[in-house]
């Protein structure tokens, strides 16, 4: 028997080790995010949800200059936590410019409705409908939340993805639903000689059958939700509103300068290039301040 206990210990943590330890797999009531972990093979942890202690709280009202996409997709959102018809989004765009922000705002904003989220790895979206399977009887609403989604052409998360949008036999839990960020419309890479085979039919251009196998997994999304650079007088908005939520009520013109230095330096306008310099900016102050 002493000989046996250790034994069995042992094939308990080899069990562990393929399979994920229980707590990975559950979806405890009370958290509002997980991660889903794909498997690492037998010699590591196996596939589970994985709760995210701390997740990322920002504010609808903190998300500025993208008023259109913001309220198509809260309306959306609201439809499926009251559970009416909705859509899967896709949010296509500059990088930056609060397509990611957006999602995780909504969550904050309806976490007491019910509303959850569950982070997916475009590479892990094989795992589909092992994610779903128990997500369906549950009583919360789930946004699938897939950040950076892209693919290379042999992607089989990409087969996987586009069958559970639109296209397979069996009925996607109404509970669930697709949010995915991207900073291309269409999600495949696209070649010059794609176009190589497109047809004159009648005076109409047909594309060729690789271009509409790009273009068809894009199509799959109800909701199309573009996110554009910002202009220099949206920016310099944008760093205000940050400066303000650092302590730092005005923008004389140094801090405006050094503003527009910032976004030049980094090649963009955006959100987050505003949030980026608001926080360096506030930081250097303060710090002047102390060392005084």
């Amino acid at each position: 028997m002493r000989k046996l206990i250790p034994r069995l210990h042992h094939l308990i943590d080899r069990i562990e080790a393929i399979i994920g330890p229980e707590q990975a797999l559950a979806l405890q009531e009370d958290v509002l995010a997980w991660r889903w972990l794909p498997d690492a093979g037998t010699a590591g942890r196996g596939a589970g949800f994985s709760p995210i202690a701390a997740p990322h709280r920002l504010a609808l009202s903190d998300l500025l200059g993208i008023d259109r996409p913001k309220d198509l997709l809260t309306r959306n959102t609201r439809q499926f936590i009251h559970g009416l018809p909705c859509n899967n989004a896709l949010l296509w765009g500059a990088r930056g410019t609060g397509k990611s922000s957006l999602v995780k705002a909504l969550l904050t904003a309806y976490a007491d409705q019910g509303l959850r989220l569950i982070e997916v790895e475009a590479h892990a979206l094989i795992d589909l409908p092992r994610v779903v399977a128990p997500l369906r009887d549950r009583p919360e609403r789930f946004i699938l939340y897939v950040d950076d989604l892209s693919f290379d052409g042999d992607d089989p998360a990409y087969r996987t993805l586009k069958a559970a949008l639109d296209g397979s036999l069996a009925v996607a839990p109404e509970n669930v639903v697709i949010y995915a960020t991207s900073n291309r419309r269409h999600l495949l890479p696209e070649a010059q000689a794609d176009n190589e085979h497109a047809r004159l039919v009648e005076g109409e251009i047909h594309p060729g059958e690789a271009v509409e196998e790009k273009i068809s997994l894009s199509e799959r999304f109800g909701l199309w939700l573009s996110f554009h650079p910002f202009s220099q007088a949206l920016y310099l908005e944008v760093v205000a509103h940050w400066l303000a939520q650092e302590g730092v009520n005005e923008m004389d013109e140094d801090c405006r300068r050094a503003a527009l230095q910032w976004a030049l330096l980094r090649g963009n306008r955006s959100g987050r290039v505003a949030a980026q310099f608001a926080r360096d900016w506030a930081g250097r102050q303060a710090l002047a301040q102390h060392t005084r």
